[in-house]
């Protein structure tokens, strides 16, 4: 109801504004959550990254089919010994302060990835030991070694530039007010209720930007969303419940767009981060893989999906060359009961926590329901999405139901989080022959090498357990009739470009 009323709110001063200012385009979209903090260099959040896509360029972007093309970059050159990647800039590109995005704004950007304190950047750009400044707008980014997800990785936050006039205010300044160069500019930010964003006319692309105003309203009960979509209060919804998707087909006001998503579904388990981690799960992989055999994928997905998304136990998707084509695991309660005597941990407690939308507490429910037949005692804690991610990465979890939307490069979805020291890495978890493997896939430059290190990280971390891998979701997005122009990509990120309202 709450989401409703502020929905609500928002239509009043919708209607408000259009009086004043005639046919304005503007687009309402319902979140499934509320972002953490506006500042690509330290957010960590997928629904951050759904804001920044109309508030922050990139150097590179991707296309529907994968293709990594150029954004605020023209172009690039790799060094023959690909120890380097001289990048040519777009001409003419304003931030949203008007000042000039141009070669030294690339590298203070760069820079600040890499040095900020808590950048969740560091690690994805970890490989760049340099950024020069060739001309005004030729940077060139050095390594040590050959760096092989270097691109991918600039296509999304890690290539975001920000103005370094607004930046210089201070990383809580910029997060108030974060100034970028995309098509869209920052107005306000009310936390838990909305996020809006206008259209910014001196955008170098402004020829596909049709909406004038875009508002961000984080609701995370997925019938809600859906209820503010069929009332008219919303617009445009992500993350629609599959189990609502034959109520959105058979509405003939609103139509739906989907595809298959880059990232995956699971638990991270905190093995090395402070007290919490020397609970039974966080101390004995014996108990991990217990909790793992306990789990039937196949009918949690069934449960609580309609089948719609994939059950798997893997950080790939199948989509991507690079996993590993198996059976997902059978459940095996005899095997996890045996695991946990050896472990001398018959009952096990595990304090699951879960990020407070409906659907995943029904997901936390169906594993505390299937874990307890093996002899776990699964106690569920609900949590805001964002307070769950900063209390996780503070170690004051034991384990942290948590999804990951995917990046194009293997290297996305399984380096920060996994490596020791890695940004993402909550739990702490940390394998020298882990992380010799990933460092083997970050600099080699063929397929067969990459693929046969990323096997190795498969095979022991299946061991290890550091995150229990569930599924991997489909995207699925709800919308008004009168929405032209969208178009999915498997990143699950919305694109406005081109988007109109009638």
């Amino acid at each position: 109801m709450r989401g409703l009323i502020r929905s609500g709110l928002a239509a009043l001063a919708l209607a408000v504004a259009v009086s004043h200012g005639a046919e304005a385009q503007q687009l309402r979209v319902g979140l499934q959550d509320d972002p953490d903090v506006l500042d690509p260099t330290i957010s960590r959040t997928f629904v951050g990254r759904v804001v920044f896509a109309s508030l922050c360029d990139k150097l590179f972007d991707i296309t529907p089919d994968l293709k990594i093309v150029p954004q605020l970059a023209t172009g690039y050159e790799w060094s023959p010994d690909q120890k380097s990647l001289t990048i040519k800039l777009r001409d003419g590109v304003l931030f949203q302060d008007g000042t000039k995005m141009d070669a030294a704004a690339v590298k203070y950007s760069l820079d600040r990835h890499l040095t900020l304190p808590g950048s969740t950047r560091r690690s994805e750009l970890s490989g760049v030991t340099g950024i020069e400044v060739e001309g005004p707008l030729t940077v060139k980014l050095v390594m040590s070694a050959p760096f092989a997800p270097l691109i991918a990785v600039l296509s999304d936050r890690a290539g975001m530039i920000v103005s370094p006039k607004a930046a210089e205010a201070g990383a809580a300044a910029f997060a108030a007010h974060p100034v970028c160069a995309g098509p869209f500019k920052f107005v306000e930010r009310v936390p838990q209720d909305r996020i809006v964003l206008e259209r910014f006319p001196d955008y170098w692309d402004k020829g596909r930007i049709k909406l004038d105003k875009i508002t961000f309203l984080p609701i995370p009960d997925s019938a809600v969303r859906l209820a503010n979509l069929k009332s008219g209060d919303l617009d445009l919804i992500e993350r629609v419940a599959p189990t609502d998707l034959e109520d959105v087909k058979s509405n003939p006001k609103l139509i739906t767009a989907s595809i298959g998503e880059l990232g995956y579904q699971g638990i991270t388990i905190n093995t090395d981060n402070g007290p919490k981690s020397k609970s039974p799960i966080g101390s004995d992989e014996r108990v991990r893989q217990a909790f793992s055999l306990s789990i039937d994928r196949e009918a949690l997905v069934q449960v609580v999906y309609n089948g719609f998304f994939i059950a798997d136990d893997q950080w790939t998707g199948p989509a991507s060359p690079f996993h590993i084509k198996r059976p997902v695991p059978a459940r095996d309660i005899a095997k996890a009961k045996a695991l946990l005597a050896a472990a001398g941990q018959p009952h096990p407690t595990v304090n699951l926590t879960v990020p407070n939308t409906p659907t995943l507490m029904q997901v936390g429910q169906v594993i505390q329901s299937m874990a307890a037949e093996a002899g776990f005692d699964v106690k569920l804690q609900a949590m805001e999405f964002a307070s769950g991610l900063a209390a996780s990465s503070k170690g004051e979890l034991e384990a942290l139901v948590l999804a990951w939307s995917g990046r194009t490069d293997p290297d996305g979805n399984i380096y920060s989080f996994v490596s020791c020291g890695g940004a993402l890495n909550d739990g702490k978890y940390c394998n020298k022959d882990v992380d010799a493997a990933l460092q083997t896939a970050r600099t080699a430059s063929d397929f067969a090498t990459r693929k046969a290190a990323y096997d190795k990280v498969t095979e022991i971390t299946d061991k290890e357990l550091p995150i229990i891998y569930l599924y991997h979701q489909q995207w699925l997005w709800a919308m008004a009739k009168n929405i032209k122009g969208f178009t999915p990509y498997p990143d699950g990120i919305l694109r406005f470009n081109d988007v109109t309202k009638g």
